[in-house]
């Protein structure tokens, strides 16, 4: 395990990724091995063991801050990117080493930046001409098949109050008021149940009005995150443009549709709401969304992936390119 240590060592929270990729590309052995440029100061690492490989097993370098630095037990590995998403390719990379010891070819690695924050690796690698028919995406998924996964749709608000004295609120309004009236029709919208992936939900982020504490806030910032459901994402979209007025200023940030996965016989399977590289690496025919370790633990301090749980994964990665070559 010393290269996993090697490379959970070095800090890749995003935007910090590329000494990552530049190491990797460089002590990861493979017949071929290149490198592409994100556009962002980052690249991407795309190990092959064939000119034109069929089945492309895929993860991503960069972590959530804050860096933990590694730590190794008898049965669990911890720190930042065990779990989320170190663990996943280096699962991947031993699969390959032993397909490779096996005498196989026809399979590579591709390793991407920017997953954590909009998938900018990945929507740079989908530009490329390389195609491949099976791309199998490792995420913490506890080594089961992810059947269908949540969209997500991004939105920056920017409520506009009228700043007065506190004492006198009625002479001004407060945006922090605007933004709670906000909150009570978006928890009101009704949005509908989806009978496979659930209820949507959402989450505020980079709250921000700096107003004092006797002045009516002139402004609040803040943004939306949605997970969507196959019944709701559409929806999601016309309610939030339905809300933008002379007091809130909505700007669309992007974000991905919900989708179904392949799956083959013999994997359990389930159903996931977090989001992945997977929607949008367009130039592959299938998408396998497959990984050890659970989104429990991700992103959290004492995030962990345990030692069996990554053997499996990596026979497991072992088995789908052996039924899908």
């Amino acid at each position: 395990m010393e290269l996993f240590r090697q490379i959970l060592s070095i800090d890749s929270t995003s935007g910090s990724e590329r000494e990552l990729g530049e190491w990797l590309a460089a002590h990861l052995e493979a017949p071929f091995v290149n490198t592409f440029e994100v556009g962002d100061g980052t690249l991407n690492v795309l190990l092959r063991w064939s000119e034109e490989p069929r089945v492309v097993f895929c993860s991503h370098m960069d972590t959530v801050p804050p860096y933990i630095p590694p730590t190794f037990e008898t049965d669990r590995a911890l720190g930042r990117g065990t779990c989320d998403a170190k663990g996943q390719f280096y699962a991947m990379y031993r699969a390959c080493q032993r397909l490779a010891d096996a005498g196989h070819d026809g399979f590579g690695l591709l390793i991407l930046a920017g997953e954590e924050t909009g998938s900018w690796g990945a929507r740079a690698f989908a530009k490329t001409p390389f195609h491949a028919p099976l791309l199998v995406v490792g995420e913490p998924t506890d080594n089961k098949m992810v059947s269908a996964s949540k969209g997500t749709k991004s939105f920056e608000l920017t409520f506009t109050g009228r700043p007065f004295h506190s004492g006198y609120p009625e002479r001004g309004e407060s945006a922090v008021d605007l933004f709670l009236d906000f909150m009570e029709r978006l928890r009101a919208a009704g949005f509908p149940e989806d009978p496979e992936l659930g209820p949507t939900t959402w989450n505020v982020g980079l709250l921000h009005s700096d107003n004092p504490q006797n002045i009516l806030s002139p402004a609040l910032s803040c943004r939306l995150y949605f997970r969507t459901t196959f019944a709701s994402d559409a929806m999601v979209t016309d309610w939030m443009r339905a809300q933008a007025g002379a007091t809130l200023r909505i700007t669309e940030r992007g974000g991905d549709t919900p989708a179904h996965y392949f799956t083959l016989p013999g994997f359990p399977t389930q159903t996931v709401a977090f989001g992945s590289d997977a929607p949008h690496l367009t130039n592959f025919d299938r998408k396998i969304l497959f990984g050890p370790g659970s989104i429990a633990v991700a992103h959290r301090d004492d995030e962990c992936l345990s030692l069996s749980d990554f053997n499996q994964a990596i026979d497991n990665y072992v088995r789908i390119y052996e039924s899908y070559h």
